[in-house]
Formats: structure tokens, sequence, C-alpha cells
């Protein structure tokens, strides 16, 4: 009875054996096989889709999903353990893969005719052989075919945000041996569902890119140049103006002028508002040149429609586009010096003020005084514009538009680019993608820090921001330094200096979770205000940063009962037109994060 119970015992632990092999083994075996071979096919596309090559990145991209598929084939045979979570979550992100890779394949197929617009090398001799312009109107024609894609390739994202959402990285170890592991599932899942957000919060947009670019009648667009050197709250000092047309593609420059000849457009300006009374200096009536008061780019457009309903150059149009600087010396460093009525502009670093040279030759030519009258001084920027623009037109798509596209989507993601479009889905989908400077709403804690230079130079381009957010419980202090390390300009305009760098004169506010309560704000040279805006609560200063000094405010306030301070995170929303500030945030002591502000940014 013995001897048989051990024989019994024997043959199920054989086919135990048997079976691990055969059913657990040798598919690991397999699936770590076939994953490696995936993993050096993804890096080889990765270095092709470098290239910039279309048909090669097509090729390449078919070879990659035949390797896929084997890993998935690989996979199926442990697909019986799904009841243990490690397996499927297995399943669960290879599925998602495979509607990644599938819209990817749909994606390619799609842009394909239009891929040299977007950098891609192609060997289409009909379309290339057409000049810049007409291949531009060829696609805008053509966009609504690419449209009717949308709706497929985001469904195949959306099944792929469904999958990696079942996925929970909480339940591996944090680490196994030297390899980190509960860290690299939540980037690769996060990486997932930013990929999917962001292709659903852009597909209303996309849809509506034919119609945005004049496909069904011609649109109007009102472009702002913004001067981030002399800080303002939507990002800097409104200085000129231009109205941009497009029709199926064709693209002209109606007008380009002064923003100063847009206000002396207007008989009549209202009296200042009270912000402008109280920080700015000698001035007592609103001019659009003041109008973007607002932190929130859609508030500020409708104070601007306010006062631009008043003026006699008035233009019906589709919507607003708001640039910086960094526009001007990004389109310089791509395409090259540029030459504007006998005056070269290049993005070269120019050491009288530490600044690209194209930045220093403008205000040289705008703000010197001269003992003559400077016919259209500021109108040199819209020549410069207006010759840029037409030269991104001209220049080999495939030589420089994906480097201009990619860069531009930077500074859509930095906010050296805000829209606001008269389209309401179109303007939705901006707002969801972060590209209309809206003040957003969050559940969790909260902080966006807005300086308005009025009167003091151009000194925003000397002075460095460094902001120290500290949390402890609903305990918050946050302090902001600044510093000008650089000596004053000469300011004197008898002697015709150049007045770029004097002392700094900022007024600042906090915007914080609404209900936040305040215990001081020190720092500050005029009378601290606490108010209620944008669905935050303020706190309101003024300060001046001299030259070759600095200047700290601190603010000290409790956060209300609304905002979780066990489960911790704060939404930090980077002024536009700021190129960069140094940050360090802290919670219960313990640092979150340590290190540059370029983009707005949730830190848990």
């Amino acid at each position: 009875m013995r001897r048989s119970k051990n024989k019994r015992g024997l043959i199920f632990l054989v086919l135990i054996l048997i079976f691990g092999y055969f059913f657990i083994y040798r598919p690991i075996v397999n699936i770590k096989a076939k994953a490696n071979i995936v993993m050096a096919s993804a890096k080889e596309m990765k270095l092709i889709f470098a290239k910039n090559d279309i048909v090669l990145l097509k090729t390449k991209l078919e070879d990659f999903s035949n390797k896929y598929q084997n890993l998935e084939k690989a996979a199926k045979p442990i697909y019986w353990a799904s009841f243990i979570p490690y397996v499927s979550d297995l399943k669960n992100g290879l599925n998602a893969g495979s509607y990644l890779l599938k819209a990817a394949k749909e994606t390619v197929v799609t842009i394909e005719p239009y891929a040299d617009l977007i950098g891609f090398k192609k060997g289409e001799k009909s379309f290339n052989e057409k000049s810049s312009e007409d291949r531009l109107q060829t696609a805008i024609m053509t966009l609504d075919k690419v449209v009717q894609k949308v709706d497929p390739i985001a469904e195949d994202m959306n099944q792929a945000g469904k999958s990696i959402a079942k996925i929970n990285p909480n339940r591996y170890p944090k680490k196994i041996g030297k390899l980190i592991l509960r860290d690299n599932i939540i980037n690769i899942k996060n990486q997932f569902e930013g990929m999917t957000e962001l292709f659903v919060n852009s597909k209303p947009l996309i849809k509506k890119l034919p119609e945005i670019l004049g496909s069904k009648e011609e649109k109007t667009y009102l472009i702002l140049y913004q001067n981030d050197k002399e800080r303002r709250a939507t990002g800097g000092f409104l200085t000129f103006y231009a109205v941009f047309k497009i029709r199926n593609g064709k693209m002209s420059i109606y007008r380009s002028d002064d923003i100063y000849s847009l206000d002396a457009s207007i008989s009549n300006h209202p009296k200042a508002p009270l912000e402008i009374l109280t920080y700015h200096k000698g001035v007592s009536q609103f001019y659009i040149r003041d109008s973007n008061l607002s932190p929130d780019f859609v508030q500020s457009v409708k104070l601007f429609e306010s006062l631009y309903s008043k003026s006699g150059a008035k233009v019906e149009y589709d919507g607003i586009i708001a640039l910086d600087s960094k526009i001007l010396v990004d389109m310089l460093t791509i395409f090259g010096d540029v030459e504007v009525n006998r005056i070269r502009f290049s993005a070269k670093i120019d050491k009288r003020c530490d600044c690209p040279e194209a930045i220093y030759t403008l205000f040289d030519l705008v703000d010197r005084p001269v003992g003559y009258v400077k016919e259209d001084r500021k109108g040199i920027l819209g020549d410069l514009m207006y010759k840029l623009f037409y030269n991104a037109i001209g220049f080999s798509p495939s030589k420089y538009w994906g480097t201009l596209m990619q860069t531009m989507f930077k500074n859509l993601e930095e906010k050296h680019i805000q829209v606001d479009l008269k389209n309401v889905e179109a303007q939705k989908s901006l707002e969801q993608l972060n590209f209309a400077g809206r003040i957003r709403d969050y559940q969790g804690d909260y902080l966006h820090i807005n300086n308005v230079n009025f009167a003091g130079a151009k000194s925003n381009m000397f002075v460095s921001e460094s902001i120290d957010s500290k949390a402890n419980g609903p305990d918050r202090e946050v302090s902001i330094n600044f510093r000008n390390p650089y000596p004053a300009s000469d300011c004197n305009l008898e002697r015709g200096g150049l007045c770029l760098n004097a002392t700094l004169r900022n007024w600042i506010r906090f915007y914080v979770p609404l209900g936040s309560k305040l215990i001081s704000l020190k720092g500050s040279t005029k009378k601290v205000q606490t108010y209620d805006e944008l669905g935050k609560t303020v706190f309101e200063g003024f300060l001046e940063v001299p030259t070759q000094g600095q200047a700290t405010v601190i603010v000290k306030y409790i956060l209300p009962s609304s905002v979780d301070t066990k489960n911790y995170s704060l939404l930090i929303q980077k002024q536009a037109g700021v190129e960069e500030q140094k940050l360090k945030v802290s919670n219960n002591k313990k640092t979150l994060f340590d290190g540059l502000l370029r983009t707005d940014k949730v830190i848990k």
C-alpha cells in the first residue's frame, strides 16, 4: 500500500514537473527570447525614426509588427494562468501594445502623402516638385481624407488605454536585485496614459484643422507679439500685431503694425483699471498695450477685445495667437540669419546683454533715444516676423519643417505660444491640451506665481527667479527670490542711453487653492491684498528688485480642508513667457522636486 502511494506520489510529481516544463518554463523562456528581439527591434526603429525617412519607417514598422506578433504568440501558452495577477498584467500590457502598434501603422499610412510637410523624406516626385506653398495648399485641401482616419486611430488608442488601466504597479516590489521594477512600471503606464490622453484631447482639434486652415472659407487670425523681457501677466508687453489670412493653404500677412498705432486708432480711452493705477508708473488711461492683465490668457483676450472693438483699425478675426521672443529666436536658429531693411538679425549670443543678437538689435532700434523722429520705430519687428514667415514657407520642408514643428509644439507646451479660437470645439481641445494659457482647476494643492513688470525697463532679461515651496500638513510656505547680478544700463535719455537694465518694478500675485487663509506675506512694499479670482484665492503685493541686487517674497498660508494633505499632490503652473525658473518642492521635509520649471507640472 505504501509503495503504491509512493508510486502515485512520484507519478504526480513527474506530471507536475512535465506540466511545469511545457506550460510554464518553456513559455517563459520563449517569451523572454522573443521580448529581447522586440526590444532590439524597437531600439533600431527609434534610430530609423530619427532619420526622418517615412518609407524606411513604414518598412521597419511592418518588421517590428511581425516580431511583436511572435511575442504575443509566445505569451499565449501561459494565458491559462491569467487568474494570477502578474500573468494578467502581461496579457493586458501586450494587448495595449498591439492596439498602439495598430494605431501607429494606421497613422504612418495616413500621413505618408504629406510626409515632407512634417519633416520626413519621401520619394513621391509629383508632390515634391511643387513649391512649398503649393504643397501646403494641396495638403490642406485634402486634409478631410486624413481626418476620416482619426476616429479609428482614436479607438485603438482608447482600447490600449483600457488595457493599461487594468495594470496595478503597486503589486510589484520596488526592486529585484539592482533592477528598479515598480517605478519603471509606473513610468511606462504613465507614458501610455499620457499618450492616449494627448490623442483623445487633440482629436476635436485635428478634426477641425481643415476648417481652421481655411478649407471652407478664408480665415483671419490676429497675431500678438509679447515682449517677455518686459513681463506681463500673459507673458510680455504687447509690442506689435499682425493680421494673418489663410484660404486653402494660401497664407498672407494682410497687415502688421506697432501696437502704439493700434492704441492711437482709439479716439477715447477709458480710465485705467485699479491695478494699473496702483502699480504702474504715470499711466492713467487703459491702453490695448496694457490689456493683458489676467494670468488667464482667454480672460486677458476679453479685456483686449473690449478696447479693440473701439479701434478704427479693427478687423473681424477667427482667433488670436500670442507669441513671445523665444519664437523669434527659435526661427532664426532653425533658418539662419535674416536681413531686413539692410539690418542683419541673428540668434547668436550678444555679450552686451548676454542675450541673442536679434533681441539686442531690436531694442537698439526701437528703444534707444535719438535726436530725430524714428519712422515706424516698432514696424521693424513686424517686417522681421513677415520675413521669417515667408522664409518658413520657402525653405525645403523635408529639411526644416520637422524641426520647426517639433520646436513649435515644445513652445506650445511651455506657453511661448498661446491660442484663443472662436471655434468652440477647437478651442475646447486647445484648452484640454493646455495650449490656451488657462488657469486650470485641480483637486489637490495648486500654485501659480504671476509677475508683472510695470515700468521696470527690460529687466526681466537680467533677473533670475528661484521658487521654494514647502508643505507640512495644511501649512504652506512659498518663497520666491529675485536676483539681478548685472549693472544698470545708462538710462539717461539726453545721452541717448539704451535703458535695458533698471530697477524691476514688480506686481506679484500668488494663486493658491480657493479658501486658503493668509498668515503673512513678507517682502511687499505695498499693502497686501487678498481676494478670490479664477477659482483661486489670490495673495497680491509689490516689490522692487535693484540692479546688482536681490529681493525675496515669502508667503505663509493654510490650505483649505478640501485639499488632501495625506496623499499630497501639487499642480504648479508656470507663467507664460518665462523660459525657466529654479523650483524646489518639499512635503513634510521630504524633497519631491528640485530642478527647472519649464512647463506646468504635477508633483506627487
